[in-house]
């Protein structure tokens, strides 16, 4: 899978769930795997804390917006270029944050931000086990010389 394609968390979890596993026959191959994993996995961090930032500052823009919008300010041409109709009703302008806190579109983008934080927490977790994977093989190793009498 291309990395730039990863758009849900699910796939990030399928990724995960092939490369964690640490064949115990191998230990000396799954040991140099390591750097490769962390390459990977740093560059999907990377691309996920850059697309969280930007959802962000989207997220203002449209926060601004919908203030415009429910203030009635807006005017038409801009309207028309984000298809919303007329606000018409007139609100009290201490009521406007409660407008824009309960509007869909200002929700539902707020749930995608929600949903890419979890991705870029999922990934650091990720890598803070790639970090100790070397250590959990060595111990491996170690291990097994103990159990076959080797010091």
């Amino acid at each position: 899978m291309n990395l730039i394609e990863v758009t849900h968390i699910e796939d990030i979890y399928e990724m995960w769930n092939k490369d964690s596993k640490i064949d115990t026959l191998t230990l000396d191959e799954e040991s140099l795997k390591t750097p490769a994993l962390h390459s990977k996995y740093v560059r999907m961090l990377g691309d996920e804390r850059r697309q969280l930032k930007r959802m962000l500052y989207t997220h203002k823009v449209l926060e601004k917006d919908k203030s415009e919008y429910y203030r009635g300010t807006m005017c038409e041409e801009d309207l028309a270029a984000r298809g919303w109709e007329p606000f018409d009703v007139r609100i009290l302008k201490t009521d406007i944050p409660k407008y824009v806190d309960g509007d869909k579109d200002v929700v539902k983008h707020l749930i995608q931000i929600s949903d890419q934080n979890e991705k870029v927490e999922l990934l650091i977790s990720i890598l803070k086990t790639i970090n100790s994977r070397n250590w959990d093989i060595r111990n491996a190793i170690e291990w097994r010389k103990f159990l076959g009498g080797v010091n």
